[in-house]
Formats: structure tokens, C-alpha cells, sequence
């Protein structure tokens, strides 16, 4: 009785150690989390480098139309 007592409680010992191993999350996963959340980060970042490029191509656009307009002014002082 007592070695079947060993058995059942080494199995027991087995099959939880088993069911915590395999429910945590391996250094892998948490790996390849990292990366996914590092790609998705620099996606993120590259469209708002392109918002910010199109923003400043839009005010230097205004900014050179607005330089024109006012050399248009003088030229029409001077004549």
C-alpha cells in the first residue's frame, strides 16, 4: 500500500508540475509578442512621419503662395 501511496502522490506531483509548465507562457511567445508589438509600433510611427511630412508640404506651399502674392503686390507698386 505504501509503494502505490509513492506512485499515486509522484504522479500526482507530475501531472501538476506538467499543467503549470504548460499553461505559462514560454519565452518565445513572449518573443514573438515583443516583435509583433514593436511592428505595429513602428507602423504607427512611419504613418505619422508621413502625416507630419504632408503637413509641413502643405504649409510650405501656403507659405511660398503667400510670398508670391506679396511680391505680386510690390511689382504692381513699383509699375
Amino acid at each position: 500500500m505504501r509503494k502505490s501511496l509513492s506512485i499515486f502522490m509522484l504522479f500526482m506531483a507530475m501531472a501538476m508540475t506538467l499543467s503549470m509548465t504548460s499553461c505559462r507562457e514560454t519565452t518565445e511567445d513572449k518573443v514573438e509578442d515583443a516583435i509583433e508589438d514593436v511592428g505595429d509600433g513602428l507602423e504607427e510611427a512611419g504613418e505619422d512621419i508621413e502625416d507630419a511630412a504632408e503637413d509641413v508640404g502643405d504649409k510650405l506651399e501656403d507659405a511660398a503662395d503667400e510670398v508670391e502674392d506679396e511680391i505680386d503686390k510690390a511689382t504692381d507698386t513699383i509699375s
